[in-house]
């Protein structure tokens, strides 16, 4: 039995379809993000789990149980939102402690059980601080020892980094990821940003217009997408257009001046997609020429102009010489490190 399950699960507002069809089972202590852009029913969903919001169809249980049928203060989640919501006028152990009192836990456990949330998420000693005296991250912390605390079922985070500068929320991404492990709590995150939901999850599910596109692993999804959305939502990626040769002996797949083994069942009119550090400069390949190049610190972004249309190609600063601008180029790369779709209109 999965620990948390959502079973065709839809949201609408009147006319609008906000979520549409939503299966997903989870497992216990798993960590699962939902990925997609502004208003693709991600939040929504979130609601719903948390039971902020009723679903308009569908089931999700906890443990087997019908999580709808129970109000939202006895589904036994923590929650933190993107805006943490502390009290101003509470100190940071009053405000873990919050949901404690409201469950009426004695006040000896309830002490111990806030320190030792306090210093779990790093904040010892900072039990007597306001959060107007504390700094973004300290305020992330403690509103991550109040949802904690309470030792929940399922944590649900909704965008809770969002707020941060860029080293810090990486920096944070890893305490995170640290604390769900020590803890083995299930979890969801909802974010947009790609890079925090491969550095976090165990599986992401990616969404677009209220549906799923796709579920796997961070590996999966990223280099096995789907979609196009999924493709082009999850880092850069080129597209070439291509078509199956199956009248040889073996059947080949052709874009442009490249060609590699096509994978089984593809024939006729496709598209492939390549992730721009899969792609190398070699003798032979797909014809292109260095349009710029880029350096980047750890690596260099070359922009290209092929027979098949612009490509970005990323190369490691390894201290090897590369392309000049202008430089006629051939890209290449391992059939195992493309995806394969048939093109609307081939067979």
């Amino acid at each position: 039995m999965s620990f948390l399950e959502l079973d065709r699960v839809g949201k609408s507002f009147g006319p609008n379809t906000a979520v549409e069809e939503f299966s997903l089972t989870v497992g216990k202590s798993e960590f699962v993000s939902f990925l997609g852009p502004s208003g693709c029913g991600k939040t929504t969903t979130l609601q719903m789990i948390a039971g902020f919001l009723d679903p308009s169809q569908g089931a999700i249980r906890l443990e087997g149980k019908d999580l709808v049928a129970i109000p939202p203060a006895k589904r036994g989640l923590g929650i933190v939102f993107q805006s943490y919501a502390l009290f101003p006028h509470m100190t940071a152990a009053e405000n873990v402690a919050f949901g404690l009192e409201m469950r009426k836990v004695p006040r000896k456990e309830r002490d111990e059980r806030v320190r030792a949330a306090l210093a779990l998420v790093g904040l010892a000693g900072y039990e007597d601080r306001h959060p107007r005296r504390m700094s973004g991250g300290q305020q992330q912390r403690v509103a991550l020892a109040r949802a904690l605390v309470i030792r929940p079922n399922v944590l649900l985070l909704d965008e809770p980094l969002s707020n941060l500068d860029a080293r810090l929320r990486e920096d944070m991404q890893i305490e995170l990821r640290q604390i769900q492990r020590n803890l083995g709590t299930t979890t969801i995150l909802v974010t947009h940003d790609q890079i925090e939901a491969m550095s976090l999850s165990d599986r992401i599910v990616v969404m677009s217009k209220g549906r799923i596109e796709q579920i796997g692993t961070p590996q999966e999804v990223y280099e096995r997408p789907a979609s196009a959305f999924v493709a082009q939502f999850l880092g850069k990626t080129n597209e070439f257009a291509a078509h199956a040769d199956v009248s040889g002996a073996s059947a080949r797949l052709i874009a442009g001046s490249w060609s590699g083994p096509a994978p089984v069942g593809v024939s006729g009119a496709a598209t492939i997609s390549i992730r721009p550090e899969r792609i190398s400069f070699g003798a032979s390949g797909l014809s292109a020429r260095i349009q710029s190049r880029i350096f980047q610190g750890n690596h260099w972004l070359f922009q290209c102009e092929t027979e098949c249309g612009p490509a970005i190609v990323i190369r490691q600063n390894d201290g090897q010489t590369q392309p000049e601008q202008g430089e006629a180029v051939h890209l290449a790369w391992q059939a195992a490190d493309m995806s394969v779709r048939a093109t609307r209109g081939g067979s």
